[in-house]
């Protein structure tokens, strides 16, 4: 287990000159929020600025405590790893823009650089915050305790986000996250500055939309501020689609205020579900035939896809996503015999029926509208007690295996490589079949017999 903040705290507290350590970033953030709210809060991490010396009297200073990794020496910043915590110490910088990349800046570095200017070139007064260690006083040269007071999100500068396109994206996860407004001051700046989200790698706007839609209670503020600023246009247009495409009578809101509601239904923390509740009806505005959306899932499923891909999100959640999307309109009915409810399992699988189900709920409750009945969980209950039984559901719970198979073919005469080919798993998939229509058919003596008379029918 890694050790708390406060042990490096006083770590470097001791081995840096008196005055020189101050604590940076979220953290004392977070702190000042908490202290406002009259809340508990752990640090979850420490980044601290060093003055008064040179990066390479830092760098002396810091190895005989713990591991340092100079990472960033062009950048003035070290990794130091202390009791399994690594945490960023940098000496103060100053940047100057070149462009209007996210790359685009020349940091400078250096004793005349002071802690003011390294606090300046953050992105939002709240966070241009520091604390003086280990004296515990607070540095606030620009305002950031009086709009955390305010729960306001505001910049410095009008060229914030032309400096750095990918503030934009945060204000956005900020406020979500944390429920503050921006001031009117940053949103015409981010207006004004939208387009130039096209210049960010798809890498670093996944990592913002994925903070977003994790952490935020309610991440339905963000996308709907996206919107309002011209970035969802650039990033996932497919979702502005929905507005004012209206629903039949099962819905009170449009499409896209439906996807927006289902996103917040979802508890945070499942990036998974909460995905697939935003994504979930992408699909209906590009079929809608009247009251109607057929195969709006399939549609949608496309869309997510490639959606997801232009935020460069890994193929795993990608595929995940997707899966719940095409599964989402699934059926439920009293009248379900037991063998389409272990179809069911089988076609969606067991490792995704929780989010399946998840994703149900939060449709439900999307709708704006009372839920009708309590089909959906007494359906829950049915695949829970099925799950129960174990029954087989891949060809791996088969009494019988690919060996018995390939001697079944060798036996009536038929050709076939030593480890088999497509016929084999063709006989195996119908051996399954019959087996989830009839589980007591999952013996060896009754699979063969089967077996027999399908690899017959074959020759």
């Amino acid at each position: 287990m890694a050790c708390a903040p406060e042990s490096i705290d006083r770590l470097l507290a001791e081995a840096l000159p008196p005055g020189s350590l101050y604590a940076v970033g979220g953290r004392v953030r977070d702190e000042v929020r908490a202290a406002i709210r009259g809340v508990e809060i752990v640090a979850k991490d420490a980044d601290y600025v060093v003055v008064g010396c040179t990066y390479d009297q830092l760098i002396a200073a810091l190895r005989p405590l713990g591991r340092v990794d100079v990472v960033g020496a062009s950048f003035a910043v070290a990794k130091f790893t202390y009791d399994h915590l690594t945490v960023d110490i940098a000496l103060p910088r100053r940047e100057r823009s070149t462009g209007s990349g996210h790359r685009d800046f020349v940091v400078e570095s250096g004793l005349d650089v002071t802690l003011e200017e390294d606090l300046a070139r953050r992105d939002f007064r709240m966070n241009m915050l520091a604390r003086a260690l280990p004296s515990g006083e607070l540095i606030d040269p620009y305002g950031g305790v009086a709009d955390l007071r305010a729960q306001r999100i505001d910049i410095l500068s009008e060229s914030s986000f032309f400096e750095d396109p990918l503030r934009m994206l945060r204000a956005c996860q900020f406020a979500a996250r944390f429920g503050y407004t921006l001031s009117q001051r940053t949103i015409d700046a981010l207006v004004a500055s939208a387009p130039l989200v096209a210049t960010l790698s798809p890498q670093r706007i996944g990592e913002e939309m994925t903070k977003l839609l994790r952490q935020a209670h309610r991440p339905s503020i963000g996308i709907e501020l996206m919107r309002e600023t011209g970035l969802l246009a650039v990033i996932w247009p497919e979702l502005l689609e929905g507005v004012a495409v209206e629903q039949n009578a099962w819905h009170a809101y449009d499409v896209y205020r439906h996807n927006l509601e289902t996103l917040d239904a979802v508890p945070p923390g499942d990036l998974i579900v909460r995905l697939a509740a935003l994504l979930h009806d992408v699909g209906k505005p590009r079929v809608k035939d009247g009251p109607h959306f057929y195969r709006h899932e399939e549609v949608g499923a496309e869309l997510t896809h490639r959606m997801l891909e232009r935020i460069a999100l890994s193929q795993e959640t990608i595929a995940r996503v997707v899966h719940l999307v095409r599964q989402h309109m699934y059926v439920t009915t009293p009248e379900m015999t037991d063998a389409a409810v272990r179809r069911f399992i089988r076609r969606v699988g067991v490792d995704a029926l929780d989010g399946l189900f998840a994703l149900r709920q939060a449709d439900i409750i999307g709708s704006g509208l009372p839920r009708r009945d309590d089909e959906n969980l007494r359906f829950q209950s049915r695949v829970a007690a099925e799950l129960l039984r174990r029954p087989a559901l891949s060809v791996r719970d088969l009494a019988l295996k690919g060996d018995a198979v390939i001697a079944a073919f060798a036996d009536s005469a038929q050709p076939m490589p030593s480890r088999g080919d497509r016929r084999v798993g063709h006989v195996l998939q119908r051996l399954l079949d019959a087996v989830i229509e009839d589980p007591r058919r999952n013996t060896a003596a009754h699979l063969k017999r089967m077996m027999r008379e399908m690899v017959a029918e074959m020759g």
